[in-house]
Order: C-alpha cells, then sequence, then structure tokens
C-alpha cells in the first residue's frame, strides 16, 4: 500500500524514485519509454510502477481546470497575476485553481494534491524545481513557468519581463534629466530578474557616460522595509545621490519614507523611479515614476503558451519575455540647481 500504508494520498514519481532508489529523471525516462536506463534499473521502476498502480496522466484525463501555484500569495503582484490567467480561462471555459506551495519540505503534500488534481496545466509562479518538473512532465500535465527567479534550463517554457532594458531605461531617464549621482536600491543578487534590473541599470549609466559607483548600490530583499533602510543609509551621506532607481515599487515606498524623515522633498531633492507599476504607485504622493512590468499581459502570455503545450502545438520559442515601458510621473525631475542640501 503506498505512503506506508496510506492508500488515501495519490502515488507519486518521487515516491517511485525513492523506493527503486533512483533519481526522479530516471523515473520520467522509464514511463515515457526513453533510452539512457539499464535494463534492470528499467525493471525495478516498471515494478514498482504496476505495484503501486502509478498511472501516467493522458490529455484527455486531466481535469477542465488550470492550476496557479504561488510561492507566497500575499504578494501585492498576485491580483494582477489571477486578473491574466481568469481572463484566458474564461475564454477558453475552463476553471482555475489558485494554490500556495512554499519550498519547504513541509508543504510537501500541498504540491501533491496540486498533481492530484490533474489539471489541464501548471503556471508556476516564480519557481519551479527539477524535481516538480519531472514529475509534471512523468503525468503529461503541461507547465509554465511565470517570471522565473533562476536560469532554467532551455527546454523548460516560461515568460518573463525585459527587467535588463527596464533597468537601463530607468537609468537612462535620471541621467537624461541631469543627474549624475544615481544610486540603485537592487534586490537580492541570487534572484534572476533582480540580476537583470541591475546589470541594466549599469548599462544605462554606461551609455550615459557615467560609472557605477559601488558605493551607491545597495542590495536588500525587496520589500518597503528594506528600501528605508538602504535608502536612509544614502541619504545621511554627506555627498548623497540625488536620485534612486529602486528594483521594485515596495522598496521605492520605503525611500518615500526615508526622504521624508530626511527632510527632502520629492522630486525637489530627491528623483525616484520604482520597477512594476503596481496601482499603489499611482496613489502615492507625488505619483512615482516606475518602470511597467506587465504583469497581467505576462499571465495571459503564460496560459496561453501552457494551453498549447497540452495540445500539443510546437511553439517556435519555448521562453517568452514581454516588453517592459516606462511610466513617467511626478516623482522625478531635474536636480536642484543647488546641488544636494543638508539633511534638516
Amino acid at each position: 500500500m503506498p505512503r506506508g500504508g496510506d492508500s488515501s494520498r495519490p502515488v507519486t514519481i518521487a515516491y517511485i524514485a525513492e523506493s527503486a532508489g533512483v533519481s526522479i529523471p530516471t523515473v520520467s525516462k522509464v514511463i515515457n519509454g526513453r533510452s539512457g536506463v539499464s535494463a534492470t534499473t528499467r525493471a525495478r521502476v516498471e515494478s514498482l510502477i504496476y505495484e503501486h498502480g502509478y498511472r501516467k496522466v493522458s490529455a484527455a484525463h486531466r481535469r477542465n481546470v488550470l492550476e496557479l501555484v504561488f510561492r507566497d500569495l500575499e504578494s501585492m503582484w498576485a491580483v494582477e497575476i489571477i486578473r491574466g490567467v481568469k481572463q484566458v480561462a474564461r475564454r477558453h471555459r475552463l476553471g482555475v485553481t489558485v494554490s500556495e506551495s512554499g519550498l519547504a519540505e513541509s508543504d510537501e503534500s500541498t504540491w501533491d494534491d496540486t498533481v492530484a488534481r490533474r489539471p489541464q496545466c501548471v503556471l508556476a509562479v516564480a519557481h519551479l524545481s527539477a524535481a516538480e518538473r519531472d514529475e509534471l512532465r512523468a503525468k503529461d500535465i503541461p507547465f509554465v513557468v511565470f517570471d522565473p527567479t533562476v536560469e532554467l534550463p532551455a527546454d523548460v517554457p516560461f515568460v518573463g519581463a525585459t527587467n535588463w532594458t527596464g533597468g537601463r531605461t530607468a537609468a537612462r531617464h535620471l541621467a537624461g534629466l541631469g543627474h549624475r549621482r544615481i544610486a540603485m536600491i537592487g534586490g537580492p543578487e541570487h534572484v534572476l530578474c533582480c540580476q537583470a534590473r541591475q546589470d541594466g541599470y549599469r548599462a544605462g549609466l554606461a551609455a550615459s557616460g557615467l560609472p557605477a559607483d559601488p558605493d551607491l548600490i545597495v542590495n536588500v530583499p525587496l520589500t518597503r522595509e528594506d528600501g528605508y533602510t538602504a535608502a536612509a543609509a544614502l541619504l545621511r551621506r554627506p555627498d548623497r545621490p540625488t536620485a534612486i532607481f529602486a528594483a521594485n515599487d515596495l522598496q521605492a515606498l520605503g525611500v518615500y519614507q526615508a526622504a521624508r524623515e530626511a527632510g527632502l522633498a520629492i522630486p525637489g531633492d530627491l528623483s525616484v523611479v520604482g520597477f512594476d507599476d503596481l496601482p499603489v504607485a499611482e496613489l502615492v504622493d507625488p505619483p512615482l515614476t516606475t518602470v511597467r512590468q506587465p504583469l497581467s499581459e505576462m499571465a495571459v502570455a503564460a496560459t496561453e503558451l501552457a494551453l498549447a503545450l497540452g495540445r500539443g502545438e510546437r511553439q517556435s520559442q519555448l521562453g517568452v519575455e514581454i516588453a517592459t515601458t516606462l511610466t513617467i510621473r511626478s516623482s522625478t525631475a531635474t536636480p536642484s540647481e543647488t546641488g544636494p542640501r543638508p539633511r534638516r
């Protein structure tokens, strides 16, 4: 009986792999009739598959739903992503199941539930591990990674944004206004989109004939609180920056708070640019200039790609990047002619 006698839970490819003492990709090769597996190993895996009644899910037996998996449902991005997915789902008369599955081992049962629901496809926001990808392939469930945080193998479909171009555009906008000390509050360096935005910022400065001063680059988590802490430190410098580009809008809100506490006006004393263009960007005072990441459009593209893969349609490219654009509002202006004002 699978899972230590619990027959109520479905047998997963991970369970078969563990029982056979092999990797998940090896089990996937056996299930899909691929080469690269010894006869002895293949026989052992096939025996376990038969013993536990493991079955690959055919397209005809998938449920009429899309599965949207978040690692963090509390983010302000979630609503925009859900809106785009539902737009496509309505057009195809499909339901949408939204679930949250973290990266901890304690969340394994949540992921198992996702696979057991046999959705038409899975859209995974930010991350989908190699083991999870192998299990979906073994179950013949198509998937797409939305806005991946790490480099993916060439055969993994994904939809992202032009983060490098967005960072370059932000830096060039500020340089074009006349700013020469342009700081960046970046995100975690191991996160793919954050790295791309920071590389774009450096490229934008270089294109404007400006050096990238390492003392003006701070990497912190993508939160308002961390944006505030980083900005406060930058603004305490005697040669403080006249402009700050934040890796996301939440960090930019932290910059607003730090500027107020330092007695600095935005944009009179400090120009600020964010990234994402969340709804809150229009509501702050002054409204935030930001790089728009088209989350809803990205979600539409990701959902259409996953459904097309499920229909067996060949794709010219599995990786899609949707263009970012700069939305100019009132938080950026030419630098003060008198130079940086001291903190009050």
